[in-house]
């Protein structure tokens, strides 16, 4: 199935119920083949999470949260057929690489669209919601780190208006791997 129009979905936030939703679009998305690249934990690490690690996800980036929220596209059927999560990150605080926050900002974490909605308009809906969000909570900008060898990634968060910024941040515990900082300020 192919999204071309806003009506074809909903973009929404996640509602304390939405945790099974949640947890069977995570582990869909360490299968991808490139997860390796995409995420920081594993399908297995994630499956091995009780149900009570789910439900407080879904109520810490919920509709009700201040300092998280992930956003769903929801299709008529009620197939989820992507997520994205922003964080909110304070300036004069460190990042989760314990990198300086300068300014308070938006962190996009946890993209994933399923592959038969990949290239529709589906993606950019999300990032909509997320970036208008984050504004909406006082960001001075927004950012995503993406790994370096993920080109199909890259080139989606070039699409949603993101561009390198120049910081090059290396993966802990993967030796000669990095990821690389995208922002955008609009």
């Amino acid at each position: 199935m192919t999204l071309t129009a806003p009506g074809d979905y909903e973009i929404r936030s996640l509602r304390p119920d939405d945790w099974p939703a949640v947890k069977e679009l995570r582990l869909r998305a360490l299968q991808d083949p490139v997860a390796h690249l995409a995420f920081l934990e594993t399908y297995e690490t994630a499956a091995a999470l009780p149900d009570s690690f789910w439900q407080e996800r879904a109520v810490s980036s919920g509709e009700r949260a201040t300092g998280a929220r992930q956003f769903v596209a929801e299709t008529p059927d009620g197939t989820w057929a992507g997520s994205l999560t922003v964080l909110m990150e304070e300036a004069g605080t460190t990042d989760w690489a314990g990198c300086p926050v300068d300014r308070r900002q938006g962190h996009v974490v946890g993209v994933f669209v399923r592959p038969e909605w990949r290239g529709s308009v589906l993606t950019g809906a999300l990032f909509d919601a997320g970036l208008e969000w984050a504004r909406s909570r006082g960001a001075e900008r927004v950012r995503l780190i993406v790994h370096e060898d993920n080109p199909r990634a890259r080139r989606a968060y070039r699409k949603a208006g993101f561009a390198p910024s120049g910081r090059v941040v290396p993966l802990e515990g993967r030796p000669g791997e990095s990821e690389l900082e995208y922002v955008t300020d609009h």
